[in-house]
């Protein structure tokens, strides 16, 4: 396989770890409108969601960046 190609199969996966980073969001934010404002432990807890897959989503990302270091300069 040529490089172009791995280095478009990192981009897709790329743009998979985005699209769920950008429909969690959506999703939570949908969530969150129907919360009322005194339930502090719903609200709790819907970040922790939301700063769990931003988190998870950057960890992935480095990788990702180190997969395409691997593949141009190795």
């Amino acid at each position: 396989m040529s490089l172009g190609g791995k280095l478009f199969i990192v981009f897709l996966a790329f743009l998979a770890l985005i699209t769920v980073v950008i429909y969690m969001a959506f999703r939570e934010r949908q969530r969150g409108k129907a919360l009322s404002q005194d339930d502090l432990s719903g609200q709790r807890a819907q970040d922790a969601r939301v700063l769990t897959v931003i988190f998870s989503a950057i960890f992935g990302g480095m990788l990702l960046t180190l997969l395409v270091a691997w593949l141009v300069f190795f």
